[in-house]
């Protein structure tokens, strides 16, 4: 590792892009293809997908006729029908609501012109108007022009000769297989779609072990494990987003049915029918399903009441059951963030229409659950999924490169919720440095952004100076049990930070003397926070105040331990037992702890090197190292502050 220098001397060294390799244009170009292919083949991938979907919402209610002492093909069989006879009713009562809406359409579209003609004149005729009174109003005091001479009446335009009638035999007539083909031709495409997707739904049903045992055969069979997993894992949340989703959603139509009805507006089977299945579209489904009842609304009354009704309705009853419901049934998630539903209905609409619009979400789930567990695929988790795309450590570093230190406090502080300061410095703050300090090494971290991040590590451990170093979840449980306890006997007091004793909370008592890497000093700033909100007095030394030719400069009045703190010790530790050796001589029969906070060190693991080097203590966390403190002032209490040797632990296993 290299000696510690300043900012203005650590090499920009930035490493140059490379072309997209030919693996990179081979994936996309198997991308393209495959949209292509599920365009292309939407008639036959459509009615497939409709049926692996349908299997997957039966399978339970398979499993439980089987349960019944029904046989696997008479229940597979009975579930079948019970869904076809669901799908029947459902599109018959929409036929008919639909035939009695379109009845009354020219009713309702008078009422919605006048409608729109009473809005327009109540606002741009009523603008209009007056613009028109101040452009025009010179003109209006003018007296009237007198009237010019008549112009000529215009001829009168010829009359149109009357129609003949038509003879028999001299147009052409309807054949009965020509209305017969006109009626039966917008039937015949979803009759047989439907077909498909039953019996391919039978099949699946029925073959399903089989099928199971093919798809691991063909994508897994050296790793059982991981693709059994990933298939449980797929049929689990399918399962469970299709069972409880249709529960909500079919919930969802009967509430606005029955509100629809009580309001007045016609047809609310038919709108009730819609929310219900419009609802399987996230976000954007109940919006779309509330736009027809409300507009319809309007066309029936003449005034507004009615279509406000019906707004309230859908205002009220939509959030109701996204955030109280649905977060009860199945969780606050179905595993997707709400980016990639909007673009995943956008895509699946413009792929295969509206029947993409409705399987956009079960379909893009299946991706994610794919991209989960197949390693080739994990992008697909990445840019779909809703867990976090950063780890926290590379959040806070990428923070601090983005000198965005707010940001970085956002997180510590929801961090601190649930954890105690150390624990955030320990397994975030900490981390984090060492990411860049790794960058710094490897020559990739120009000198602009180093400073950047130095001033907002440093601006990030000012702002957490107010935040205790205790458990707040154990200060919940003290705060419960003394609620839970006032009438009765005494409740625990909350925790409080265990402290040192009086003689070292003195300025400078420890000294946290950073190493020489150029983030070591913000680690060392950490460790002297942490040890002030314990009682002790702190002061923070760089690497170059404690260099051969000033260490014997260096102030050690008051001075009682030695704390040092190193990110990255780089391999051999020769310069730390020289380095230690200088503190022995400057500051005699002092306790020195060394805080290597990178767990991989190799020192940590050999007890003859940490012996070699001289410490009292070796740490890898700072809870470690406030511990040792802690623990070293303890043994010390009570005697003498002259500089005698205080019987603290010699060399200590790795904390």
């Amino acid at each position: 590792m290299p000696n510690s220098q300043p900012i203005e001397d650590v090499p920009p060294r930035l490493p140059g892009t490379e072309p997209p390799g030919l693996r990179a244009l081979m994936t996309l170009a198997v991308g393209v293809v495959v949209v292509a292919a599920l365009y292309l083949a939407q008639e036959v991938l459509i009615p497939i997908t409709l049926a692996v979907l349908l299997s997957f919402v039966l399978a339970p209610l398979v499993e439980l006729l089987r349960r019944l002492w029904l046989g696997r093909v008479l229940a597979v069989l009975l579930a079948v029908l019970l869904a076809l006879g669901a799908i029947l009713l459902v599109g018959g009562v929409i036929g008919t609501q639909v035939a009695s809406l379109a009845a009354e359409a020219p009713r309702y579209a008078l009422t919605i012109e006048r409608k729109v003609e009473a809005v327009r004149e109540a606002t741009v005729g009523r603008l209009n108007a007056i613009a028109g009174r101040f452009l025009h109003s010179e003109a209006v005091e003018e007296p009237a022009a007198a009237p010019g001479p008549a112009q000529p009446e215009a001829p009168a335009a010829p009359r149109a000769a009357p129609a003949q009638p038509q003879q028999p035999g001299s147009g052409t007539t309807t054949s009965p297989l020509d209305l017969a083909q006109r009626i039966l031709a917008p039937v015949l495409g979803p009759l047989g779609t439907t077909a498909i997707v039953l019996v391919v739904t039978v099949f699946m049903l029925l073959q399903r072990e089989d099928l199971r045992d093919r798809i691991i055969r063909l994508v897994g069979a050296t790793d059982l494990h991981r693709t059994t997993t990933a298939l449980n894992d797929a049929a689990r949340r399918l399962s469970r987003y299709f069972l409880a989703q249709l529960g909500i959603n079919l919930l969802f139509g009967c509430i606005i049915g029955l509100g629809l009805f009580a309001i007045g507006v016609p047809s609310p089977l038919l709108w009730g029918i819609l929310a219900a299945l419009l609802r399987f579209v996230p976000y954007i489904g109940a919006p779309l399903a509330g736009a027809l009842p409300v507009a319809l609304a309007a066309a029936v009354d003449p005034g507004w009441s009615l279509a406000l009704w019906t707004a309230v309705l859908f205002l009220v009853t939509e959030p109701l059951m996204g955030q109280v419901v649905e977060p009860m049934v199945y969780g606050h998630s179905t595993g997707l963030s709400p980016i990639a539903v909007i673009i995943a209905a956008i895509f699946w609409s413009w792929l295969w229409g509206p029947i993409g619009l409705i399987l956009s979400t079960p379909l893009t789930l299946c991706l994610v659950v794919l991209g989960r567990h197949v390693e080739q695929l994990e992008f697909l988790d990445v840019m779909l999924g809703d867990e976090p795309a950063l780890t926290p450590v590379q959040s806070f570093y990428q923070r601090l490169l983005a000198g965005d230190p707010d940001e970085a406090l956002d997180q510590a502080e929801l961090m601190l919720k649930e954890a105690p300061l150390s624990a955030y410095y320990d397994e975030v703050a900490l981390p984090g440095l060492q990411l860049a300090a790794r960058d710094v090494n490897r020559g990739v971290l120009p000198r602009e952004q180093l400073r950047t991040i130095r001033e907002a590590i440093q601006g990030l451990i000012e702002d957490l100076e107010e935040h205790p170093d205790i458990d707040p979840k154990a200060v919940k449980a003290a705060k419960a049990a003394r609620a839970a306890g006032r009438g009765g006997q005494a409740a625990p007091e909350p925790p409080a930070a265990e402290t040192a004793p009086a003689a070292w909370r003195e300025e400078a008592s420890v000294l946290c003397i950073a190493g020489r890497g150029p983030l070591d000093e913000a680690a060392a700033a950490m460790l002297a926070q942490l040890l002030r909100k314990h009682g002790f007095g702190t002061r923070v030394l760089s690497y170059q105040t404690v260099s051969r030719s000033r260490v014997r400069a260096l102030e050690t009045s008051g001075a009682r331990m030695v704390c040092l703190t190193y990110l990255e010790l780089g391999g051999s530790p020769a310069h730390l037992r020289h380095l230690l050796r200088r503190l022995r001589q400057r500051l005699p029969d002092r306790p020195v702890l060394v805080g290597l906070w990178p767990p991989g060190e190799a020192v940590l693991q050999d007890r003859p090197m940490q012996a070699a080097l001289g410490a009292d203590q070796v740490v890898s966390s700072l809870r470690a190292a406030v511990q040792g403190c802690l623990q070293a002032a303890r043994q010390a209490d009570g005697r003498q502050p002259d500089g005698r040797q205080p019987d603290v632990a010699k060399p200590a296993a790795p904390a």
